[in-house]
């Protein structure tokens, strides 16, 4: 069955390098998931912090349900994330050790359960995200330049 997008954190492919990536399940309220079934989650800013052997989802953003009642969900409540104990462990033990961090990557459907991509991750300088935008344009002029070439064009016949 194929995996359907909630959500996608753009800005964490910008501003970090992702050294690896796990899936992980989330203890939501029933609110939340109609909520995010209506398509509305915001992961700018949310990051995952590790916290007596458990993991949590911060500052994720789920609006309150529209046709729900007082006993609607909180919108920026820490959320619960799911996955095995070793696992948790091999990742506390990763993110203190190298100073990296968890975030997560994009919120998603699959087999009608919620499912959040967490990756590990390193910061990145300014410098860095300059270099990574000069080297993705070089690589853009280098695919044009192979593709008019296969085509039989010059640079100014475009």
């Amino acid at each position: 069955m194929a995996e359907k997008l909630i959500s996608e954190n753009r800005q964490a492919r910008r501003d970090y390098d992702v050294l690896e990536r796990h899936e992980a399940g989330i203890a939501l309220t029933g609110t939340e998931v109609k909520s995010l079934r209506a398509g509305s989650l915001t992961l700018k800013d949310s990051y995952v912090e590790e916290r007596r052997g458990e993991l949590f989802l911060m500052n994720a953003h789920i609006p309150p349900y529209s046709h729900g009642n007082i006993h609607n969900h909180e919108p920026e409540r820490p959320r619960k994330l799911l996955m095995h104990k070793v696992e948790i462990v091999k990742l506390g033990a990763r993110v203190m050790e190298k100073r990296l961090t968890m975030v997560p990557l994009k919120v998603y459907f699959k087999k009608g359960k919620v499912k959040v991509e967490i990756g590990v991750c390193k910061g990145r300088q300014h410098a860095d995200q300059r270099n990574v935008i000069m080297n993705r344009e070089i690589q853009r002029d280098i695919d044009r330049a192979m593709v008019d070439a296969a085509k039989g064009r010059k640079k100014d016949d475009r």
